[in-house]
């Protein structure tokens, strides 16, 4: 039997992958392993997002590598799709070790490893820009997290200037909706309480297909279909935001008011310089809309700090649009060149010093409008799912509806449970609560 080891770096379509890897790999009769060093296989997820992503992945392959040098490498991943010379040509590397699979053969990559555990030759990596079908990766369940994924789309259509991702992934791409309709049923046969609807553009859903879906009708369709479920939305573009979704995600009970928006930019010559398909002032009437139709939701936004001509002006700008939208959290990330993309040769490059305040301001910001959203809840109840790991104080985790982070004291029978919980206090990692008698 051989013994296979995963890696993952990247987005949540990753790990839906590696998870669909895994649940094949078993299903095979290979063995899953916790450590690298006992592995026959090690397959490794790269992800090439950023050039720090892109050389991260390389330094994960290369001390894989080292802790087994008998190991066959498996590399699969956006890193793979755009740098496979690179990679072959690892001066510690041997190229008979490498096993190179294209984003658009991930779905053989099972078999690639249970038929060649040593490779002559590598499958061919295809131009993404020429790959239309989805690459099928089905999945019994979840193994591990009481969340599943579900990716129903994987690909993208709009270049934004610093992004890589339309080139490793091709154009946008969706799963039929009876192969979803089919996930889904696996998910709750093995137990699992909430899906995580997610893709690279999730908001482009269906429109390549002929069915008539989009992302909309994709997401009523599941609410009722499998009543039992929650469903959570993944990042979705200010753009594709519109009252028929805000009103299914207020009327149906099981889909979680709970929204991701990239804003990246406050300021209009900087979203334009990004490709962005939208204006500062529209970015602020989703939001209104958004607060007014779902006042209880969480939303968390996005914003890409330090773009190459980003001046203190343009950046004051996003802080003031910040300000006066009712949001509940921030990603903030320091822009870095990615190789390959337009805004790579950008005049006006940003010093990372300048960058880092930048950010520091706003995740400070950030920290601030969670806490005041955590404490508007207080003393009210909200149905909550328990996760299965517990923290520091033993105490256990999950998050509610509106994706508030609760602790809560309580035996294991809470796991993988849905409960009414009372919110009480706000701490540094989140609001204790009080699971209902």
């Amino acid at each position: 039997m051989k013994r296979v080891y995963l890696h993952t770096l990247g987005c949540k379509v990753n790990q839906f992958e590696t998870a669909a890897f895994a649940d094949s790999l078993k299903g095979s009769g290979l063995n899953l392993v916790d450590d690298p060093a006992r592995a026959d296989v090690i397959v490794i997820n790269t992800c090439a997002v950023t050039a720090k992503a892109s050389a991260q992945s390389r330094r994960d392959l290369r001390r894989l590598a080292r802790v087994n040098p008998g190991a066959v490498l498996a590399v699969t991943g956006c890193h793979v799709q755009l740098a496979a010379t690179e990679l072959r040509a690892l001066p510690d590397l041997q190229p008979e070790r490498l096993l190179l699979i294209g984003n658009d053969r991930k779905s053989e990559l099972v078999e690639f490893i249970v038929h060649r555990h040593r490779p002559a030759v590598d499958p061919s990596l295809q131009d993404m820009e020429t790959i239309r079908p989805i690459s099928r990766l089905p999945i019994g369940h979840f193994a591990g997290r009481t969340r599943a994924l579900l990716r129903v789309q994987d690909g993208c259509n709009h270049f934004c200037s610093y992004c890589i991702v339309p080139f490793t992934r091709g154009r946008s791409r969706s799963l039929p909706l009876a192969e979803i309709l089919d996930q889904v049923a696996s998910y709750r046969k093995h137990g699992h309480q909430e899906v995580v609807v997610t893709g690279i553009h999730v908001g482009q859903y269906g429109n390549d297909l002929a069915e008539g879906q989009t992302i909309v009708t994709l997401l009523e369709t599941l609410c009722s279909r499998f009543p039992e479920l929650r469903f959570r939305l993944s990042s979705i573009e200010p753009t594709e935001i519109n009252e028929e979704l805000l009103s299914l995600m207020k009327e149906r009970d099981n889909f979680m008011p709970h929204l991701h928006i990239p804003l990246q930019s406050g300021d209009a010559f900087i979203l334009a310089r990004m490709n962005r398909s939208y204006r500062p002032e529209t970015f602020v009437e989703k939001l209104t809309l958004c607060r007014r139709m779902v006042a209880d939701a969480a939303i968390g936004i996005d914003v890409l700090v330090g773009f190459p001509g980003e001046r203190q002006s343009h950046f004051d700008n996003t802080v003031s649009l910040l300000e006066q939208t009712d949001f509940t959290y921030l990603h903030a990330f320091p822009y870095s060149p990615r190789p390959g993309t337009r805004a790579a040769s950008f005049a006006e490059q940003v010093p990372n010093r300048v960058k880092q305040q930048r950010v520091a301001l706003l995740r400070e910001l950030s920290e601030r409008r969670r806490n005041g959203f955590y404490r508007r809840f207080l003393g009210t109840r909200r149905p909550a799912l328990i996760e299965s790991e517990r923290d520091r104080d033993g105490l256990l985790q999950g998050h509610t509806d509106n994706y508030i982070t609760v602790r809560v004291e309580g035996d294991d029978r809470l796991i993988n449970r849905v409960v009414q919980v009372e919110l009480s206090s706000v701490t540094a990692t989140g609001v204790t609560a009080r699971p209902e008698a």
